[in-house]
């Protein structure tokens, strides 16, 4: 993956738990529906921080796939951490619109952070269905 751009920046800053204020416009928007809720926030700092709440552990891509769209990318990912000793994973999309070079909007999908008793029963629940058996849970 290009660190050279600022897409690649922000992904090496995810798995790095640390976002480099360089690759945002001061006036940037985050847009994201995670579980249950949807919100806004705007500015450098704010997004900021908000997503290194987000992304407060070193963590490692499990896949990434970065698409082209007019005006910027639409980035795929799942990212495994450890958090207190335990494993952590989630699953996320961002459509992310650049203006000169730099991240403009980041609209996010998130389907939550997934703790290592729930990802087990998900990887379960995916052995269950590639021999053909409906899940229960």
């Amino acid at each position: 993956m290009s660190t050279t751009d600022a897409v690649g920046k922000f992904l090496a800053g995810i798995e790095q738990a640390s976002l480099p204020a360089d690759i945002f416009c001061e006036d940037i928007l985050l847009d994201a529906t995670v579980p249950n809720w949807r919100f806004s926030v705007r500015g450098t700092e704010a997004v900021r921080a908000e997503l290194g709440k987000w992304y407060a552990d070193l963590g490692r891509f499990e896949e990434v796939k970065r698409s082209p769209v007019e005006g910027g990318e639409v980035v795929e990912f799942t990212l495994s951490w450890q958090e207190d000793g335990v494993p952590h994973s989630c699953h996320q999309a961002h459509l992310i619109r650049l203006r000169d070079g730099r991240i403009a909007k980041d609209t996010v999908f998130c389907g939550g952070r997934w703790p290592g008793p729930l990802l087990a029963q998900m990887e379960e629940a995916h052995r269950a269905a590639e021999q053909g058996a409906v899940p229960t849970g």
